[in-house]
């Protein structure tokens, strides 16, 4: 090898639950294997999201003594509520027994990244934060056969700078893709491999959160509160969530499915009015917010699980979509399918056996637990009340055994023109518990070389008028949590106007453009969102 180019018995992109736990199970099964991790976040954890609600089943799976080696989840869930809110009221529901957390705790996803981080690096894993993934490798039998880097120093044209550093090409005899929800990788391996012919198209929901440090009277460490209802109409799915960590903090964040049909919802702004509800307000009012994030999410599930081998490696965690939407957690499953990626390349490289990655997880708790739930999601594609009534039905009579399988729709192909919706008036942020976009990307503490090529590639950009804002009245400036796209209007009539530095890598955009027409590719390694705890 020379210094553009690395070897690894097994590579791994992303340093997420999946892509760490496949490098720990493999060092613990054999410390001779060579293994790396590419992580495009400037650090460990710094572009991780999550609620998150942790259930320590895979790790404990993983080290049986996570508590005494420090991982960091400290506060246990100790109760849980679920509301039905109206504009003035919130009404108390039964909680379902798939949100039911005891035994669970309250954490950032992205500190227990770092932990395993630490965790993996003490076994002899390589972690390679920083280094984003331009394209992956492949032989001449079409196999993939390693990664490349996305080369550093490039200006906004693609000319090199004074900085200017190649990519690295980095081969390995197996590859996982750990990269999360909607990775470019993982979308272009599923398209070549056509990975996805015998799947219902993946469903996404876009999460956005902040942090909050509240009046200490206030705190409730480990109480859990999840919402349903207003500010979202019934045909809209989509709630929120509320987790009282410790150090008076509060996790407070609302998901909605963009799979929804009015273009003039702005996902950001029914948060923001979100927490205008009395209740929430109350509970906010003397805090003052410490971080916010986007990030979208896998909510397909059973149905819309790709194959998950390619020829020279495989998908894992969010890259492959194991989220269980109605637990709304998706660290124990990802975790779990690296551990078992894990011990599928331990035979297949040492033993020589045949990788049998799939049908392995197709035996474990993770297929059996997104079997049961596999029909609630979908049911709300009918509505609000359709999907409460089919998912007490999938609950309490069939127990998730109905001899039928709910499909999925493209989010994209949901978008109604605006003439036949209604626009949705959203009150101006008062600057102490709700905000603008722009003032919201500051606490992302986003880092981004401007003089970089735009990572946001639009195939015909003419469409973002002459389609997106002549049918749909432009919808990326409503979709889009970070204020990336924005109409201007010149004598000539409106123009796009991309501002690609505000990107927090939610890729909103990718999924939602009605007409297909934006593709996300990570930046430079290291830019973007530089989350602390999150």
């Amino acid at each position: 090898m020379n210094d553009d180019t690395m070897a690894y018995d097994v590579i791994i992109v992303g340093a997420g639950p999946s892509g760490l736990g496949a490098a720990i199970r493999l060092k613990q099964l054999d410390p001779s294997i060579n293994v790396c991790v590419l992580e495009k976040g400037a650090e460990v954890g710094s572009q991780v999201l999550s609620g998150a609600v942790i259930e320590p089943r895979a790790l404990y799976e993983l080290f049986p003594d996570w508590k005494e080696r420090g991982a960091p989840l400290t506060t246990p869930v100790t109760k849980d509520h679920f509301l039905f809110l109206t504009s003035s009221q919130a009404w108390t529901m039964p909680t379902p027994p798939q949100m039911h957390n005891k035994g669970n705790y309250i954490g950032s996803l992205g500190a227990l990244c770092k932990w395993l981080a630490g965790q993996a690096e003490a076994l002899g894993v390589d972690i390679f934060p920083g280094f984003s993934i331009a394209r992956c490798l492949f032989n001449e039998e079409n196999q993939v056969i390693g990664v490349e880097t996305t080369p550093q120093g490039l200006d906004s044209q693609g000319n090199p700078t004074s900085r200017f550093e190649p990519g690295v090409q980095i081969f390995g005899s197996m590859t996982l893709l750990a990269e999360g929800c909607r990775g470019s990788l993982t979308q272009e391996l599923i398209k070549k491999y056509a990975l996805d012919a015998d799947s219902n198209p993946q469903t996404y929901g876009l999460g956005i959160k902040e942090i909050w440090e509240i009046d200490p009277s206030k705190s409730k460490p480990g109480h859990v509160v999840h919402t349903i209802g207003w500010p979202l109409q019934t045909d809209t799915y989509g709630g929120s969530f509320i987790y009282h960590l410790d150090n008076n903090q509060v996790l407070i964040g609302f998901v909605v499915g963009l799979d929804y049909g009015n273009p003039y919802l702005s996902p950001f702004n029914e948060f923001q009015r979100f927490k205008t509800h009395p209740m929430i307000s109350k509970l906010l009012e003397g805090g003052r917010c410490l971080s916010y994030g986007a990030r979208c999410l896998n909510e397909g599930g059973f149905q819309s699980i790709p194959k998950l081998e390619f020829p020279g490696g495989a998908l894992v965690g969010c890259a492959a979509g194991f989220l269980n939407v109605p637990k709304i957690k998706g660290s124990h499953t990802s975790l779990k399918s690296g551990m078992v990626a894990a011990e599928a390349l331990y035979d297949h490289l040492i033993k020589k056996e045949p990788f049998t990655y799939q049908s392995r997880l197709e035996k474990s708790w993770v297929y059996e637990e997104l079997y049961k739930v596999r029909n609630i999601r979908p049911g709300f594609q009918k509505g609000l009340w359709f999907g409460l009534i089919n998912a007490a039905f999938e609950t309490y009579v069939t127990w998730g055994k109905s001899p039928w399988t709910l499909k999925n729709h493209a989010d994209y192909q949901q978008l109604k023109p605006a003439a036949k919706c209604k626009p949705i008036p959203y009150p101006k942020p008062d600057g102490k518990i709700t905000f603008d976009r722009l003032s919201s990307v500051y606490r992302s503490n986003i880092h981004y070389d401007e003089n970089q090529p735009n990572p946001l590639h639009l195939k015909d950009p003419q469409k973002a008028v002459t389609v997106n804002n002549a049918v749909y009245a432009f919808p990326e400036g409503r979709y889009c949590p970070a204020h990336v796209y924005e109409l201007v209007e010149d004598p000539d009539g409106p123009r796009l106007q991309m501002n690609p530095s505000n990107c927090v890598h939610c890729k909103a955009c990718d999924i939602k453009d009605p007409t297909q027409n934006i593709t996300w590719t990570p930046p430079e390694g290291g830019s973007g969102p530089n989350y602390v705890n999150m």
